[in-house]
Formats: C-alpha cells, structure tokens, sequence
C-alpha cells in the first residue's frame, strides 16, 4: 500500500472547495487546527491529493481531467473524444473539434481546479512559513515539496491559458481579485516557476521515506521540462516560435544529467509494464499520481477518477470514452529498415476493417510492417488484448463505432481478470498510477535539447535509440488464436548514423516522442512548443474529415487556438481586471 496515500483519508474533511479564495476547513477540523503546526500536514496532504483532481470523487474530475486527456490528446491528431456520439459531454466535442469560446464551462472548470490546488499549496506555505523546526518534523522538506507542487499546477495553468494571474502564500486572500492576468509574460511566469523549482531542489532530500514524496530529482526533472518549454520563444501577440534559445536548452540538457547521474532512474525493460500495478512505482516512475484501492475511503477507493470514463466496453462495461485516432494508428507503420514513415505515414490507412459476409470484422491493409508499440498503446478488432483469454479487443467495445470507429485505447488501465481492477462500478478502476514525469521522458527532452544546441547529435541518437530499443526488447503480443506467431508484422530498429543531420534528427525526436508518449496528455502541448500545432492539425483534419465527418468545418487558427480563452466567468471574478488571450475578442 502506497503509504502517502494513506494519509490522505482524512481529506474528506478539510478538502472543500466551493471557492479558491476559501481555506476554511469543512467538517471536523477547527480553522485554530488547520492554521497551526499540528494541522499542517494536513494541508500538505490536501495539496497531495489535488494531484489527482481537488474534489477527488466529490465532483466531476472526469470532466477536468488532471491526466489531460482531452485537454492534449483529444485536442490533438492522437485522439477522438469517443463516448456515445458528438453530444456525449459536448464541452469535449468542442474542444476536440476547435468551437471554444470564453463560455465554454469545461475551460472555466478546469481553470478553477487549478487554482483550487494552487491555493491548497499556499495554505500549507502559510503555516509553514511561521512554523518552526521543532514544531514541524521535515519542515524544510515540506516547503520544497509545496513548492514543486505549487510549480506543477502553475505550469499547466501557463500551457494551457497563457495569461494567467501569478502569486504566492504571501498574497492576502482579499487581494486576489486586483492580481491581473497579464503582469507576466509567458517567459516571465515560466521563468518564476522554474525558479521556484530550482528553490525547492535546494531544500529537498534526494530520497524520501514515503513513496510519492517529492524528492530533489522531481523538482530538477520538472525545472528541465519547464526550461524547454521556455526556451521555444514565443511571440506574444501570435504565439508563433521566433527563436530558440540555446543557452536555456543547454540548461535542460544539465538538468537531465543531474536526474540521469543520480542512479535512481531508468527505463523499464518492457513498454507493457507502465501498465502493471506491480511496476507502478519501479525505476521509470520519476513523478507520478498515487493511486489505491482498498484504502477505506468510498467506493473503490482513491483510483484514477480522471480516467473514469475511458474504458472501453467488452469485459469492462465502460463508457469508451478516450479513443485513438486513425492517424496515430497509421503513426506506427514503419519501412523495412523497422524506422518510422516520418513523411508519408498517413497515404494509406493500416488495420482498417470490413465485415465478411456474416457480419464478423475483419482486419485489411495489415500487410506493413508496424512498430510494436501500436499494439501496446491501441486495442484494435481481433488483436489480443493484454492478458484476457476469453476473447481478443471486438469492434463491440467501442460504443458509437459509425462516429468513432473501432478502435480503443489500451494504456492506462489493467486486464480485465486482473486481482488488481475493482469489480463493478467503477468500471475498470485500479490502484495503478498516473505517470507524471517518467525516465523516458528525460531522455526525451534531453535529446531534444541536443538537437536543437546542434552540436551532440550522436549523443541525441543514442538516446532516442534507447528508447526504440526499449520496445524492440519488449515481449511482442502475440496472435490471438496461434501464439506461435505475432499479431502483426512487429519491426523496429533504431536510427543509424547515416543520414543523421540536425533537420532528420529533429523530425525524429518529434515523431519518436509521439510514438512513445501517446494518449500520456502531453501531445497538443508539444506542437504548440515546436511551432508546428497549426500545420499539423489542419493537415489532421483535412486527412481525417473524410471518416470523422463531425470535423468538417474544424481548423486550427494559429494565434488564437495555442491557448484556451480565458472565460467570461473568471473575468466577471477579476471585476474586468483580466485580460483575453489574442484571437478570441472582447469578453461580453
């Protein structure tokens, strides 16, 4: 058992949320409490526990998912919004298809999360900052851990709003409203959070006692990440990338050495083990989101309400929402060399299927090769699915398949005879975690940087080929019905020098971070770091619409849809005080 995760069942009673501006407890605990050491780590465990959503079970998460389904994969050419049709939560059809306004309730929600758990930090800040050593055991431990968190809710706000109001505990509550959203730059706010990072680093020990406590090497890890972004500048009218800087990408690449060099981190030996509970907090896991089951608290326990929604049916019963695009699908093909089709992956569809005369699918254009991870990543018709027996993935389990078609995803969730996944509702639920920042990830952004400093590109490369060699090494899946064979012809090789100047290596890195990255939320915001989200996503679109037809009026208007709005109710809050992002006009 996970043990912060423990701790945190006494957060039904200090956890409402009914305003960001409220730190009153509700429930048992007395304000006195709260605001004294003795109630400190309750704050502390409050702020924890809105990694995973600030109202957790209470409210919807599944609607603002802190895991970014939608709001970086939907949004993106990886994934459908799925469900049972358009209208199914129609907030994330709009998202999906790019008709968002400043009244859309899904972009103000998700806002109001954030800085639900950006207060959490700053209350447990408060009391900690006038506490002492001796009252508060790991006291400065504690201020780095509220820290990084605070970090991490204040870069996602960034990424996705771009103006964004910036305080800290020392803000008095009343004062919040007379804070603009447009004091800092983009480079400004990040630059404050990596700095933040950075203090934290200073203060917190390389090893804690409790699993899913922040340690120094999370808050290094996140400080390269929030660098790379900052280092991609941005024109602030257009959003447009207008130049890199490479002394910040030289600083990414320090940084990953640093999380490299401490020895606590390193790839698992098969893709499919991001997957298996039993692996959840093994080498890989840098920074995640704990989960559990089992724990006391209702129903079945503190799992992964994000994801609520995206199992899909068959021996899951689930709502299938969360569904991989074609385009990802055909992604995965690759030449007889066992490298990706970095240009001309998408001329022709790979597993489409028809029906035989008995009305049982069929998979055609199959005869490619494809990179295993298709089949780690993707449920498709007729192809085994994790360890389940009883049948493999059917076009059945995907509700609304004339919409949608007829694939699901298969990340994030355990077998369905598994000891490990709760039986009923909620359906599919596990203890398994939510990977934050994974050791693939590092060296991800570690080659990136190199690429773009231009002057390591073998370093790049092996690197990136670490990764490809990771799931080369994995265990194939294997034909449903003849385990002698595979169930697709799996070929994949890493990179060789030949041929390996900076343009190739950079359309490498961005195409092998889709393959190993993909439905982890991370996609949208990665083309909008790379100056590319608008050429992707029309020629998305423009390929897609032909079998989505619900995308038929969607584009990408660049200077406009990098960011979210920021909504009329957030603006009615700031008493007019804030600003709205360029493309979306004047609030009414």
């Amino acid at each position: 058992m996970k043990n912060i995760v423990l701790s945190l069942l006494i957060l039904f009673f200090v956890t409402g949320c009914d305003d960001f501006l409220d730190t009153k407890p509700q429930g048992r605990l007395s304000e006195d409490i709260l605001n004294s050491s003795e109630g400190v780590d309750l704050l502390v465990n409050a702020a924890y526990a809105a990694l995973g959503g600030p109202r957790g079970q209470e409210w919807g998460v599944w609607s603002f998912p802190t895991t970014n389904w939608s709001y970086g994969e939907v949004r993106s050419d990886n994934a459908y919004k799925g469900g049972g049709g358009t209208g199914d939560i129609m907030d994330i059809h709009k998202i999906e298809t790019y008709n968002v306004d400043a009244t859309l309730g899904n972009i103000d929600g998700k806002w109001y999360h954030l800085y639900c758990s950006v207060q959490r930090c700053n209350s447990a800040l408060r009391v900690l900052n006038k506490s002492t050593d001796e009252e508060v055991a790991n006291r400065s431990s504690r201020i780095g851990e509220m820290k990084t968190l605070r970090a991490h809710y204040y870069f996602e706000l960034s990424r996705l709003y771009n103006k964004i109001a910036y305080f800290d505990e020392n803000i008095e509550i009343d004062d919040y409203t007379k804070i603009s959203n447009n004091q800092y730059t983009r480079d400004e706010i990040l630059g404050m959070i990596a700095d933040e990072l950075q203090t934290a680093a200073d203060i917190l020990p390389p090893t804690q006692s409790e699993i899913g406590r922040v340690n120094k090497y999370i808050a290094l890890a996140y400080k390269a990440k929030v660098r790379l972004y900052q280092a991609y500048v941005q024109d602030e009218n257009t959003h447009a990338v207008i130049s890199v800087n490479k002394t910040l990408m030289q600083e990414v690449v320090d940084l990953c050495d640093e999380v490299i060099g401490s020895n606590k981190y390193d790839l698992l030996d098969d893709f499919q083990q991001l997957d298996l509970v039993a692996f959840e907090n093994g080498k890989e896991s840098i920074f995640a989101v704990q989960y559990s089951m089992n724990d006391g608290t209702a129903s079945a326990g503190r799992i992964n309400w994000s994801h609520l929604l995206n199992t899909p049916q068959g021996p899951y019963s689930g709502d299938g929402f969360f569904l991989p695009s074609q385009n990802l699908v055909n992604s995965y093909k690759t030449d007889a060399n066992g490298l990706p089709l970095v240009d001309t992956f998408n001329d022709q569809d790979y597993s489409t299927i028809t029906f035989d005369g008995s009305g049982k699918p069929v998979n055609t254009n199959v005869s490619s090769n494809v990179d295993p991870r298709l089949d780690f990543v993707i449920g498709r018709p007729n192809i085994r699915w994790k360890t389940y027996t009883e049948s493999p993935c059917l076009n059945s389990w995907v509700r609304d398949q004339g919409t949608y078609g007829y694939n699901c995803s298969k990340r994030f969730c355990v077998s369905p005879e598994s000891p490990d996944m709760f039986e009923g509702w909620p359906w599919g639920a596990s203890q398994l975690n939510w990977q934050i920042i994974r050791y693939a990830d590092i060296l991800l952004w570690k080659a990136e940087a190199l690429i773009e400093i231009g002057t390591d590109l073998e370093t790049a490369r092996g690197l990136i080929n670490d990764i490809r060699n990771r799931a080369k090494d994995s265990e194939y899946v294997k034909d449903f019905n003849d385990e002698t064979k595979y169930a697709a012809n799996y070929k994949i090789e890493p990179y060789p020098a030949t041929g390996w100047t900076q343009d190739y290596a950079r359309k490498a890195l961005q195409f092998e971070s889709r393959l190993e990255k993909a439905m982890e939320g991370e996609r949208f915001f990665d083309l909008v770091r790379w100056g590319i989200a608008k050429d992707v996503m029309n020629k998305y679109f423009s390929g897609e619409k032909s079998k989505r037809v619900y995308y038929a009026n969607s584009t990408f208007q660049d200077g406009r849809d990098e960011y979210y709005p920021i909504s009329n109710g957030q603006y009615n809050f700031s008493e007019g005080l804030y600003v709205q992002n360029p493309g979306y006009g004047q609030f009414k």
